[in-house]
This record gives C-alpha cells, structure tokens and sequence, in this order.
C-alpha cells in the first residue's frame, strides 16, 4: 500500500535495542529487513528520514564475547567503543546493498550538546544540510564512550524525542518488541488490550507503563510515554509499534498495522520554548504554593519569589529548573533568573523585598513567564 503524497515529508524513526539485541547481546537479523524499509522509503517516497538507533553496547558485547551488560562507567564506554563501529558498518553496508545511491551519516551526541544553545542550533543546521543533499540517512546515537551520567539523555527513546521536535518532523516511529501501549503487561496478562490512540498523556497512563526488557536494553514502555510527552508537545506525531512485523514502517505510515498514536499537540511549541523544555537538562527543582500553581496554569504570570516554598539542588542563574506544585508533580521547565543560594533566600518574600535581602536586584521574578514553559 502507498503512503498519501503530501501527508509525510519528514520522519524520525527510533529502533529499540531489543529490536538489535533479543535477549542475548546483538543479534542484527533485523536490522536487514529495517534497512531495506528506510531505502525505499527514502528512495521512492522522497522523505527526509532520520533514524536514532540503539545497540552499540549490545554490539560490542556481541564481538568483545559478553553475555552481561556492563555494569560499570568506564566498561561501559569501551564496549560501546567497540560497538559503535561495528553498528554503523551495518548500517553502511546494508544500505549501499539495498541501494548504492545511499549512504548514511553519524552523529553522535550527548545532553551537553543540547545544553548549549549555539550547538543545539548547529545540530539543527547540521541534520538540514544532510536533508538537502537528498541522498544521506543520518544515523544519530548516544555517545556512550564520552557520555557522563550527568551528561546523558538516559534513552535514546529521549533522544529520539528531542530530535524530532528539533528537526519539525511530522512524525517519530519508537520501534520496539510489542505493538504499543496496552492498559495492562501483556507479557503477564492475556488480556491486556491495545491503546490505539492517545488524546493526552494521563498519570493513568503512565501507570500502564512496565520496565526494560532485555539484558541490554536501558528503557522501557514508560520512557516512550515520556519521550511521546516531548514530541506531541512540538507537534509531532508519536507512534509506538512492534518492529518485528514485516514491513513494519509502511504498516505504520499506512496505517495499516496495530500501533498506539500519540496525537500531537494543536498548538506546538516554539523552537525556543522546546529547547528551554526540552533541550537542557534540569540543574534544580522549585517547589511552589497553590497560589503560584494557579498564577502560572490558569493566568500566565511569571513565578515570583513569594510563590516559592522549597529549592532542590544547586545551580547557577541561567540554569534550567523543574517547577513542582504542591503535590510534586511537574508543572513547568524554566530559566532561572537568580542562582539556588539567592532563591533559598528571597522565597516567601515578596520582589520588593529583594533587593534588601540580597543588596541588588536583577529580576522581579525568579523565571521570567517567556522563559517558562507549562507542561
């Protein structure tokens, strides 16, 4: 079955590690059939196509003779040293096979990337000069071998998010081993029926979440709902399917396959706002009262200092922070305008009352509303 012209020109598709590893380390039958897909879509539907993919730990505990994954940092960034290399000649091969107009491209990233905003655009630049050369599938992975545990994104299901919603892709395809989201395990439960299609994203929901699956696989269903909270928040499409069906790809696009859809948002959010949301990682917490839980949701103020209850962790001014209510659940990602040592001392007071306090005053607030994304 064709795809619709017109309704599809820019895709992200993320493949799982148990797609590439099954149970024992890196068993890459798959990734022959998944190639083959990504070249004839490329090839014949004229689609920009990026594709984030998983394995390289797996990989080179396949080549290095591994049977359990790597505990430790520093093993860690060796087996996916080894790794890496080995899943990118697949790749490569695999594509010049199926197609030798095509060839791919490596990026390799960590959430210091992101951090920054001149090398958050770069990326963005980078990934569009490879589109207008009509011939490149980007291959995007972690750069495990540099990666600290502070600088990673945690899952490439994150990743894949983020890119997407840099990239405006119309739609992020999250291959893993199941057909999507069920409102129950359907490993345990027989049954466990598919969501088909998901409006918004509910706490209800993410308790139908379960936990990683293989021995070298990192995420689970519940860090694909909050990679779907990512790129339906920029208006992308979010797909969830079982990439062990053949032709799974146009199955999705065609709709012809069973999937869960995460329907995107209908106002997307800024390229700016994303990155503030979506691209830095949180340095801090501020926890507020009802009041400025209200002033935020319903009337879209800034956060001032005497709607701050508590202050988690410790940054600098500039840095982005999660906004709690009351009950601690997320409300907001922000820019901090005062350090964590300023906030812990101005909260409770009013803005006039910061400059006595603190001996000047940059702000009245300590995230300004057009540096404040809602969640």
């Amino acid at each position: 079955m064709e795809i619709p012209k017109g309704t599809l020109k820019r895709l992200v598709v993320k493949i799982g590690t148990n797609l590439l590893t099954g149970k024992q380390a890196f068993e890459g039958h798959f990734m022959e059939a998944m190639v083959r897909e990504l070249c004839d879509l490329k090839a014949n539907h004229d689609l920009d196509i990026v594709v984030v993919s998983s394995g390289a730990v797996g990989c080179g505990m396949n080549v290095l003779g591994m049977e359990r994954r790597p505990s430790l940092l520093p093993e860690k960034q060796a087996v996916a040293a080894v790794g890496q290399a080995r899943l990118m000649h697949y790749y490569e091969v695999l594509t010049q096979t199926f197609n030798p107009d095509l060839t791919t491209a490596q990026i390799l990233l960590t959430q210091s990337d992101l951090d920054d905003r001149r090398r958050y655009l770069n990326i963005r630049n980078t990934l569009t000069s490879l589109f207008v050369l009509r011939r490149v599938i980007p291959i995007i992975n972690e750069n495990d071998t540099t990666a600290t545990e502070e600088l990673r994104f945690g899952d490439n299901d994150t990743l894949a998010a983020k890119i997407a919603a840099k990239i405006d892709a119309d739609t992020l395809v999250i291959l893993t081993d199941v057909d999507g989201l069920h409102d129950g395990n359907p490993a345990t439960c027989k049954d466990a029926r598919l969501i088909e299609t998901v409006e918004r994203i509910t706490p209800e929901l993410l308790a139908c979440a379960g936990g990683a699956g293989s021995v070298a696989s990192t995420g689970g269903m519940r860090t694909k709902l909050e990679a779907a909270k990512i790129a339906t928040a920029a208006g992308v499409t979010c797909i969830i399917a079982n990439g062990t069906r053949e032709n799974i790809l146009h199955g999705v696009l065609t709709g012809t396959v069973p999937a869960t859809r995460f329907l995107p948002s209908k106002s997307a959010l800024s390229q700016r706002k994303r990155w503030i949301a979506f691209g830095r990682s949180a340095r801090g917490a501020l926890h507020v009262d009802e009041g400025a839980r209200e002033a935020l949701l319903v009337r879209g103020r800034s956060l001032l200092p005497a709607g701050v209850t508590a202050v988690e962790g410790n940054f600098d001014a500039g840095a982005a922070v999660r906004i709690l209510d009351p009950s601690g659940a997320l409300i907001a990602h922000g820019l901090a305008n005062y350090g964590s040592g300023d906030i812990r001392q101005i909260m409770h007071h009013k803005s006039g009352d910061i400059a006595e306090i603190l001996g000047h005053k940059d702000f009245d607030e300590v995230v300004h509303r057009d540096n404040l994304v809602l969640l």
